[in-house]
């Protein structure tokens, strides 16, 4: 199982992104079922704007079964804004925040990002322990 985050999906459904044709060789050769948050979709779909084909694009790969949707409740948001304290040094944002309670919550440690320097330095609770994330590269 790997989460996706924001940056993939604007590359992937943008064909002017410069890193469209690798996050799309990325995507070819993965097997492993995809998951991601609303929040990732909220600021993709900001980051594509509503008019482009790239939104009509992800709306049909979401719709498609392409991705699954992992949702925030209450304990996890509340995690959520746990993390964005945690690394007030280096501000985490929501969306971030999102994905690492997702990875704590369905036990992966892969995620799909192009923001190397942040989620480099987040680490995925394991019980008492704390993880490195595992991009994809």
């Amino acid at each position: 199982m790997i989460l996706v985050d924001t940056g993939p999906f604007v590359a992937l459904f943008d064909p002017q992104d410069a890193e469209h044709t690798r996050c799309k060789d990325i995507l070819s050769i993965t097997r492993e079922a995809l998951f991601t948050t609303v929040s990732v979709l909220t600021e993709a779909f900001h980051l594509l704007t509503p008019n482009n084909i790239g939104a009509d694009r992800l709306r049909d790969f979401i719709l498609d079964g392409g991705v699954s949707l992992w949702f925030l409740d209450l304990v996890s948001t509340a995690r959520a804004f746990e993390l964005m304290e945690q690394y007030g040094d280096h501000p985490m944002d929501l969306t971030d925040a999102s994905v690492i309670v997702a990875a704590e919550s369905l036990r992966t440690t892969k995620v799909f990002t192009l923001d190397l320097a942040d989620f480099q330095r987040y680490r995925i609770r394991r019980g008492h322990r704390h993880v490195k994330v595992d991009i994809l590269r």
